[in-house]
């Protein structure tokens, strides 16, 4: 098995649940160029299902039988525990399917480091809600929304 770098840009997860019993595989398309292009590397990736009556089982993506996934799968560190998981299925609607990613951003490498070497952490992360920046944008003046910079023409 070849020796592989350790993450060094920030990394993050997250829990994406689809109506219905399998993943589409158009999901992994825009995925699969994100990996590809060398702007993201997957971690860890594992699927969660939660049955009509609540059952709850849990696989790896290759293990899905759905196509599309297959040039997406990546170092899998098994940086989610069972516990992780458990928690992700507590939440989930029963017939739901959820897919679980962790990926480094590998597009932010250059920053993170400079970052650690000059002794920075990170403080706080979230977040901002599609609702928000959408409600956000929408409040702008037309003719600074049209500007290519953001800027009021």
């Amino acid at each position: 098995m070849p020796q592989r770098s350790p993450p060094v840009g920030p990394v993050e997860w997250v829990a994406l649940t689809f109506p219905g019993a399998a993943l589409d595989p158009d999901v992994a398309r825009p995925q699969r160029d994100l990996v590809g292009a060398g702007t993201v590397r997957i971690l860890d990736a594992v699927v969660v299902h939660k049955a009509p009556d609540g059952a709850v089982t849990e696989g790896e993506l290759e293990d899905e039988g759905v196509g599309g996934f297959d040039e997406v799968e990546g170092e899998v560190l098994e940086l989610l525990s069972h516990d992780d998981l458990l928690a992700v299925a507590h939440r989930l609607e029963p017939a739901t399917t959820t897919l679980v990613l962790a990926w480094e951003n590998v597009w932010a490498t250059g920053f993170a480091e400079a970052v650690r070497r000059h002794g920075g952490s990170v403080l706080a992360h979230d977040r901002v809600e599609r609702a928000d920046v959408e409600r956000a944008l929408g409040a702008l003046p037309a003719a600074a929304a049209a500007a290519p910079d953001g800027a009021a023409t």
